[in-house]
């Protein structure tokens, strides 16, 4: 087992699993020590680091990309106090810190894993239920559905609709950014059926944040409702898989030689029986049917 203890938190990694414990020094991140105590398996780890700085350096893990829901959500975008895989460590300390790092990097090679992208999430999201005030508004998740209420900063125009509840089922996405300079940040939803983005300050299913303290909190929310969408692998190949389903339609009229117009009807026809198939595979969801019929029918 290697451990090493830091103001800044406590890591230990038993041969398994990485225990990644945020530590009680001032300069720990809000975000950090909301979350708590973070279980990363070995399979989600890319690789892990030592910088080394003159009076500190830090420890940092890679993981896999697809593996974390937070990372996914937030694009990268933690700021060093809040990211839970950075851990400065003192310089007294380093000689503990390389043979942690060896420890991790020699179980990496034993068990074989792959430092590749991942097809499902290897931690879960925060724990809900989970509610969160900041920027304009307040975010509540309970594992179904986000809960969207205003407070005297928000809007007129957003605020007028009154609060907002989105089932899981309606959000497509969620995104986290952190104000920056003089933009400001925000947490939205993008809903199904709602394709069109406006500014945060405006849009009734976004959370706008000016860079107070608890912002980085908002964080958690988008990272318990992205661990309860598809996965980004599965989406992927299901857009792939619906492309290639539609894609000789739109082919089908630039073909050298065209069929008669009788041929062309019957092709059509036979697309929408391969469509039919496709969707009871399970291949594409109702949805994705849905669209992919309208296009044929729309050439017949």
């Amino acid at each position: 087992m290697a451990e090493i203890i830091q103001k800044d938190g406590t890591w230990v990694f038993d041969g398994d699993v990485l225990r990644l414990t945020p530590g009680r020094d001032k300069n720990v991140g809000l975000l950090r020590r909301t979350l708590g105590e973070l279980v990363v398996p070995l399979a989600a780890l890319a690789g892990v680091s030592l910088e080394q700085g003159r009076k500190s350096g830090r420890l940092r893990l890679r993981l896999r990309d697809g593996a974390c829901p937070l990372l996914h959500a937030t694009g990268g975008r933690l700021t060093e106090p809040h990211d839970p895989y950075r851990l400065t460590v003192e310089s007294d300390r380093y000689g503990v810190a390389e043979y942690f790092v060896d420890e991790v990097r020699n179980a990496l090679l034993l068990d074989q894993v792959p430092a590749g992208p991942v097809d499902a999430y290897l931690l879960p999201g925060p724990a809900v239920p989970l509610s969160v005030s900041a920027g304009d508004g307040t975010a509540a998740f309970d594992g179904e559905r986000v809960r969207l209420e205003w407070n005297w900063k928000t809007e007129d125009a957003k605020s007028a609709a009154g609060a907002r509840t989105l089932p899981v089922g309606e959000i497509m996405a969620v995104e986290w950014y952190p104000s920056a300079g003089l933009e400001n940040g925000h947490l939205r939803f993008t809903v199904r059926g709602v394709p069109v983005k406006t500014p945060a300050k405006y849009d009734p299913n976004a959370v706008e944040l000016w860079g107070f303290k608890k912002d980085p909190l908002m964080a958690l929310v988008a990272a318990a409702v992205q661990a309860r969408l598809p996965h980004p692998a599965t989406a992927t190949a299901t857009a792939t898989a619906t492309e290639d389903a539609v894609r000789p339609l739109a082919d089908a009229p630039r073909a050298v030689g065209a069929a008669p117009a009788e041929d062309g009807h019957d092709a059509l026809l036979r697309r929408l029986r391969e469509l039919g198939e496709l969707r009871r595979d399970g291949v594409l969801t109702e949805e994705e049917f849905t669209l992919a019929k309208r296009a044929v029918l729309k050439r017949m």
